[in-house]
């Protein structure tokens, strides 16, 4: 049975051999589409190239790519768990011709992958055209040898595809796998459509006209092919299933899901764990492609999918938070295929355990209330709508996420009562406040930009300003002062927002009337948000104030930044020009890059790059900054940061010279980046650099992670000092040391290996019990053997000891381990078939106070926490030897 990894492997790698390039998936978050919310086909990257706008290398294409249908037009959320095909998160397969091959060539290949190397009966499949379109139904008769009521032809849109009103169109031929008739349903077309017999599992477009906004249409110049084919579907199929959560990996998401609620995957909360399973993918991709948690749009959208997996495992009867801990399995899992997901692992925890932690605070408030809204609510009356939006705006709670609670109670909301409330409480503020105590929704920042424009920043110059308030924003809401947390808005500030990988600056504001102190600074629609608390007096709209950044810690991140461009260089010079930003962080203790590259670099290299950068940092040149068009800037040869966004006009940054150089566009420059982040005047501002970490941060992207400054030589004294301690432990001089430490640590494996094998000779010949006694029971030889001094990994090696001494029979090890008990069981391999280790180790374990235990059916290993219960565990295994 193939994985969902292979199933994908073998679809690419397909196409490989038939001349496409293998296109990575784009992000969630569509680049080149500002009328999606989120990615939700494969096409969406390949709009431009479609269309002829752009112009790429190749004119053949596939790709997994990763999509989100949870928002908009396209929303599934309702019906995430509860159906066997619907999810948040899903892969979509697919094959692009541009302009190349068009239906000759895309049912073929159609056919061969589904028949051939995915080995489905012929037999069972059928498709459907668009009624007109002649061509198609023809060329599945030459191609398949369809007959004619296995060629379906649909008169409605289910069979012509569009990308909008106006644009390219054309027809879709849809192919789909018959379940047979064990399962109520129709072919597409009949009346039974809806049943599960047919199920669709793939989509061929044919993209072959242009529609005008009059309706009138003509033939493209570039005709085109668009193909979609839902991994989890497909995996379904070829792995036997019928529904999509019996995937291996989602199974495999769903058992972790069970195994950190501790309850069981397919009992009465099995929908829970699907839903957690699904909303796990949607939530760790959204988040390691950018999008956060947030009151307004996407990040609104992603909170939404949060609180309602958080809510199905508070139903399951989880205490803490559960769906960080979830994130290793998902990356082990999905990882290989998308590196992005390792990248940014920490970052998926970290935001998964914040926003639980919090929601947790409010969710059993919530439930409380909705429970009270329902206790003499009449039986088929709708929740009220005013009550549903009280759970939305005083408790975060989505109105699907209501809804969903209530469906398991076969109550509904009175949708129209909650838009009524919700347009109420918009008409007396512009945008709601979500409860979640950190942002206020995006539109009062809109607000703010339409009516005191956007801000200017003056930070590059200087660090210290005059501005005017020109807002304050208190829970959400406008005001017109504050005292406490409140979020700052000024006409012009010094104050950097967190961008590029670079952190928002900190520092005072003050006015005549108080001081703030800010912690952080971000930036919406051009308007710079200061995070801050005032501490003393208070502070008015439209007062003139002083604006002071803090100075040291400014510095300390510019160095970092600015070695942050000098090691991208280095690591371009001396790995290769494949070497490419994949993320940063530039703060004030520490940087951190990520790059492209596909294996860990030797000591050479790591020393050959610590070098290069001090070279250029004491070379002590300018560090220079000009304005021009992106296209003039990569014209120069300057290098795109990640994570950057860039407007008509960028900042190029330059440092270091390489005397004699002149080759190329570059000149003698070291580095030149397109960068809008600050930085040092000179580099030997940055006074130094150590690197203090090189790890892989995820497939094929490794990290670095480094200091600069008066960290950087904090760290080299750190490691002086450590070496001198370990000199005068060692008694030996500096060269001789790590001989030593190596001769050390042989003599202790040798030592550790010898008391290994004392412990099971001693077991061996006595123990608590008081030897090797041999019982029968039933007819088959026991040996209970109660021992104490060894640890859990011994047992196995006492266990095959004792197989051997008996000959044919069973084995029963139980250990005092200092406190806790292990249990480990073994079968000689002539009476598997009668006994099993694996149930033996199970009665113990339950005797023992432990649960669960697992192996083989020849050797089984279990723990417990009580080993002054061995007397009762060797009785339960008689009691299990009695009954076979």
């Amino acid at each position: 049975m193939p994985s969902l990894n292979e199933i994908r492997s073998t679809f690419l790698n397909f196409f490989e051999r038939n001349g496409h390039r293998i296109v990575d998936s784009s992000p969630i978050v569509p680049r080149n589409d500002p009328t999606l919310m989120f990615t939700n086909s494969g096409m969406v990257q390949f709009k431009n190239c479609f269309t002829g706008v752009e112009k790429r290398d190749y004119v053949r294409a596939t790709s997994a790519q990763k999509c989100v249908r949870a928002g908009g037009k396209h929303n599934d959320l309702d019906n995430v768990g509860y159906t066997a095909r619907h999810h948040t998160f899903f892969e979509m397969l697919g094959n692009f011709s541009f302009g190349d091959y068009f239906k000759e060539g895309a049912i073929p290949f159609a056919w061969e992958l589904l028949t051939k190397d995915f080995d489905i009966p012929k037999d069972r499949l059928l498709v459907t055209v668009y009624h007109t379109d002649d061509e198609a139904a023809q060329m599945w008769k030459k191609v398949a040898g369809l007959p004619d009521e296995r060629i379906i032809r649909i008169p409605t849109n289910d069979n012509f595809w569009q990308m909008g009103p106006t644009g390219p169109c054309g027809p879709c031929t849809e192919i789909f796998f018959d379940h047979g008739d064990k399962i109520w349903g129709g072919p597409p077309g009949s009346a039974d459509e809806d049943g599960d017999r047919f199920i669709e599992i793939w989509n061929l477009v044919f993209m072959q006209n242009e529609q005008f906004e009059d309706g009138s249409m003509r033939a493209l110049d570039m005709q085109s092919i668009d193909t979609g084919m839902g991994l989890e579907r497909i995996g379904a199929l070829l792995q036997g299933k019928h529904d999509n959560y019996d995937t291996d990996l989602m199974r495999h998401l769903i058992e972790a899901s069970a195994n950190a609620t501790s309850s069981d995957p397919d009992g009465p909360g099995n929908v829970h764990h699907r839903v957690i399973a699904d909303h796990l993918r949607s939530t760790s991709f959204l988040i390691a492609d950018g999008v956060m948690p947030a009151s307004d749009g996407r990040g609104y959208v992603l909170r939404r999918i949060m609180r309602r997996a958080m809510r199905h495992a508070h139903l399951l009867g989880a205490k803490d938070p559960v769906m960080y801990r979830l994130v290793p399995a998902l990356v082990r899992e999905m990882g290989a295929a998308y590196p992005e997901l390792g990248r940014a692992q920490a970052l998926i925890e970290e935001t998964l355990l914040s926003e639980e932690t919090r929601f947790k605070t409010t969710l059993d408030r919530g439930l409380k209330l909705l429970d009270e809204a329902l206790v003499d609510l009449p039986e088929g009356t709708k929740l009220p709508g005013e009550t549903a939006f009280k759970l939305y705006d005083t408790y975060g709670f989505p109105l699907d996420l209501t809804q969903d609670a209530l469906r398991e109670k076969a109550r509904e909301v009175d949708t129209e009562g909650f838009d009524s409330a919700m347009a109420e409480q918009k008409a007396k503020a512009r945008a709601s406040w979500s409860g979640s105590g950190e942002a206020p929704d995006a539109a009062i920042w809109f607000d703010i930009a339409e009516k005191s424009g956007t801000t200017e920043f003056l930070g590059y110059d200087t660090e210290s300003a005059e501005g005017q308030i020109v807002a304050l924003v208190v829970d959400g809401a406008r005001a017109d002062a504050a005292q406490g947390k409140v979020q700052i808005v000024t006409n012009q500030t010094p104050f950097y927002a967190e961008s590029g990988g670079q952190v928002g600056d900190q520092g005072e504001i003050v006015t005549e009337t108080g001081k703030a102190r800010v912690s952080d600074t971000k930036k919406v629609a051009g308007v710079f948000i200061h995070f801050a608390d005032v501490i003393e007096g208070e502070i008015a709209v439209g007062q003139g104030a002083r604006l002071e950044v803090d100075h040291a810690r400014r510095s300390a991140i510019r160095a970092n930044h600015s070695a942050t461009h000098l090691l991208h260089e280095a690591l371009r010079r001396a790995l290769g020009d494949h070497v490419a930003q994949r993320g940063s962080l530039n703060a004030a203790d520490r940087l951190r890059f990520d790059f492209s590259h596909n294996k860990a670099m030797s000591a050479d290299e790591i020393t050959k790059i610590e070098r290069e950068v001090n070279e250029f940092i004491r070379q002590n040149t300018p560090v220079e900054t000009r304005l021009m068009t992106p296209d003039d800037a990569r014209e120069l040869g300057a290098q795109a940061l990640f994570g950057e966004k860039y407007g008509d006009e960028v900042r190029v940054v330059s440092m270091g010279t390489q005397p004699g150089s002149g080759k190329g566009t570059r000149g003698d420059v070291y580095s030149l980046e397109l960068c809008g982040g600050t930085h040092v005047t000179r580099t030997g501002d940055i006074g130094s650099f150590v690197l203090t970490g090189e790890t892989a941060s995820s497939a094929g992207v490794r990290r670095i992670e480094a200091l600069t400054g008066d960290a950087a030589m904090s760290e080299l004294r750190r490691r002086d000092l450590l070496l001198s301690d370990m000199e005068s432990l060692l008694k030996v001089s500096e060269q001789d040391a790590l001989a030593r430490l190596q001769a050390i640590l042989d003599e202790r494996k040798a030592l550790s290996n010898e008391v290994a094998q004392l412990r099971r000779e001693l077991a061996m010949g006595g123990g608590a019990s008081g030897g090797s006694e041999t019982l029968e029971i039933n007819g088959l030889k026991f040996i209970p053997q109660v021992v104490s001094g060894v640890t859990g990994k011994d047992l196995p090696g006492i266990v095959d000891a004792l197989k051997e001494q008996i000959g044919s029979g069973v084995i029963l090890v139980v250990a005092d381990t200092g406190g806790k008990a292990a249990v480990a069981a073994g079968v000689t391999s002539d009476l598997t078939e009668r006994a099993s280790a694996v149930d033996m180790v199970k009665a113990a374990a339950v005797a023992l106070g432990g649960k669960g235990g697992g192996g083989r059916p020849d050797m089984a290993q279990a723990g417990g926490a009580d080993p002054s219960k061995s007397d009762d565990a060797v009785a339960a295994v008689k009691s299990y030897l009695e009954g076979l």
